[in-house]
């Protein structure tokens, strides 16, 4: 069993590298609508494309390898989850994805 400060480590890295993706994805002009934080939103916040979501799950696969099924675990989910869905949960995803 992992202890919580080593837990909050890792989802801070998990957390380090999705921001870098996304940046790489969407642009550095997302640093202007401030910091990608966990409560951040895909839709609202960051506003993605669907097709910078394809990228941005592309990218996920490259770094993390076929453990992390982003297309298989969004594909779980109802439309409205979707559009709602926060950088947490991705991070979440990741890491449960990791253990």
């Amino acid at each position: 069993m992992t202890s919580s400060p080593e837990r909050a480590h890792t989802h801070a890295d998990i957390l380090s590298t999705v921001e870098k993706v996304i940046l790489e994805v969407a642009g550095d002009e997302l640093f202007l609508t401030g910091p990608i934080t966990m409560a951040t939103s895909f839709n609202a916040d960051l506003e993605l494309e669907s097709i910078e979501f394809v990228a941005l799950a592309e990218k996920l696969q490259l770094h993390y390898g076929s453990k992390v099924d982003f297309v298989g675990w969004i594909s779980t989910k109802e439309l409205d989850q979707i559009i709602s869905l926060t950088v947490g949960e991705l991070v979440e995803f990741i890491a449960s994805c990791r253990l």
